[in-house]
């Protein structure tokens, strides 16, 4: 099987950890080769979606803390999306107006007969901190608008909330606003500009403290651990990228609850690969365009986290 991954520049990848790293070393493992793109190198020509793409080797036994654990093999040539046996999604948000074109050329490529993983559409119609509102069911009290008098009412009647932008990522952008915050109407009006800017305000949820859950769902199954992200004393976040630390622990009954739940679903939508964000009991974020975790989940359990998705990808490209 030839696998082309959409993905960053390799050189900022930091291999050791990357999850999309962690998937090419266990396709390669499986026997399968691999190519790579970045989103700006696809095109359409004619009417054919194409991607300018490098073949690539992983160098056994490199050490993944460098940047020598690949090697291309040859120049950048120019391919059909559909001549590769499956086309990997893998570029980090920020989720812009590019990434936004790039979905639409990878559901033209579907169309045309390539397999995408995850699908254009399925990225693009699954805002990562909207799509929770889906699922009422099994999330905290939330409010999604750009009305400052709305905010400030739903402040008022739960005292203790989060509010966040729906386009911020690892954290960024997130406040939590206790009972007697001086600072409120700023920090609504800034994350709102004045009402311009759609944001979400949540309950906040104590049990955070006890860390934010990624639960990884992979062809509808979850993964049956979650790492939970342990803020820093004094944090409120959890991402690692704000400093929280990792901690692998099995699925709660509630956990697998929800991600049983959401699994199917997300699976027929064309998502083969899903990171849901839990904290407490409750669902805070559903997690679609490049799910991380992978291999602390691995270092700290011995599951194998990436072996597990490549053969989902093998079963759903029907190699």
């Amino acid at each position: 099987m030839h696998v082309l991954f959409i993905i960053d520049p390799l050189p900022s990848l930091k291999a050791y950890k990357d999850s999309s790293v962690a998937m090419m070393r266990a396709l390669c493992a499986r026997g399968h080769s691999i190519s790579v793109a970045l989103q700006g190198d696809l095109y359409i020509d004619e009417g054919v979606v194409m991607a300018n793409s490098s073949a690539i080797d992983l160098v056994a036994g490199a050490d993944l803390h460098g940047k020598d654990w690949w090697v291309a093999c040859g120049v950048k040539a120019e391919h059909a999306l559909t001549t590769f046996d499956a086309v990997v999604m893998r570029k980090d948000p920020p989720f812009d107006m590019e990434y936004v074109y790039s979905t639409h050329l990878l559901e033209f490529a579907q169309q045309q007969g390539a397999k995408v993983f995850n699908s254009g559409s399925a990225i693009r119609n699954h805002p990562e901190k909207l799509a929770i509102t889906e699922f009422s069911q099994f999330t905290s009290p939330t409010l999604v608008t750009a009305d400052n008098a709305r905010l400030r009412a739903f402040h008022t009647r739960y005292r203790d909330i989060i509010v966040k932008p729906l386009d911020g990522m690892g954290g960024m952008g997130i406040f939590r606003i206790q009972p007697e915050e001086p600072n409120l109407g700023a920090i609504l009006e800034t994350l709102t500009v004045n009402g311009q800017r759609t944001i979400m305000a949540q309950r906040y949820i104590p049990e955070i403290v006890n860390g934010d859950k990624r639960i990884l769902i992979i062809d509808g199954q979850p993964v049956p651990y979650a790492l939970a992200r342990i803020p820093l004393a004094g944090e409120t976040r959890g991402n690692l990228a704000a400093g929280g630390r990792g901690v692998a622990q099995p699925l709660s009954e509630r956990d697998r609850h929800i991600a049983e739940t959401l699994g199917p679903i997300l699976r027929k939508r064309g998502l083969l690969l899903v990171g849901l964000d839990v904290i407490g009991d409750y669902l805070t974020e559903v997690n679609v365009t490049s799910p991380t975790c992978f291999v602390e989940i691995t270092e700290q359990t011995g599951f194998d986290v990436a072996d597990c998705f490549a053969q989902a990808l093998e079963r759903a490209a029907g190699v």
